[in-house]
């Protein structure tokens, strides 16, 4: 997957959904097509969130170490990389130092 810089013709929710006492803030997109995705930024904490679709998580600044539901192993992922979260589940999610900026990619 390459990195995502930017979205041309999309629909920005100009509300922030803050989580976690402003430890994860993001805007909701959706694209010309309808595709809805989030772009948001972690702070440094160790956070778990839950999941109704399946998702996938692409970094585009900073790093971050999650753990799947049900895994025991922590994985380490950067900028253009990302990791996929199935539907009705969770993960948890460590950003130490810098913010961990992402794309939520739902479906």
């Amino acid at each position: 997957m390459s990195l995502t810089d930017k979205f041309d013709g999309v629909t920005v929710a100009t509300k922030a959904s803050v989580y976690f006492d402003g430890k994860c803030v993001s805007h909701g997109i959706v694209l010309a097509d309808g595709t809805k995705k989030s772009v948001g930024v972690i702070l440094p904490a160790t956070l778990t969130f839950n999941t109704g679709a399946p998702e996938i998580m692409e970094g585009v600044a900073g790093s971050c170490r999650v753990r799947l539901k049900g895994e025991s192993e922590w994985k380490g992922y950067g900028a253009g990389e990302s990791f996929k979260v199935p539907a009705n589940s969770s993960f948890d999610i460590e950003v130490a130092g810098e913010p961990y900026h992402y794309v939520c990619h739902f479906g």
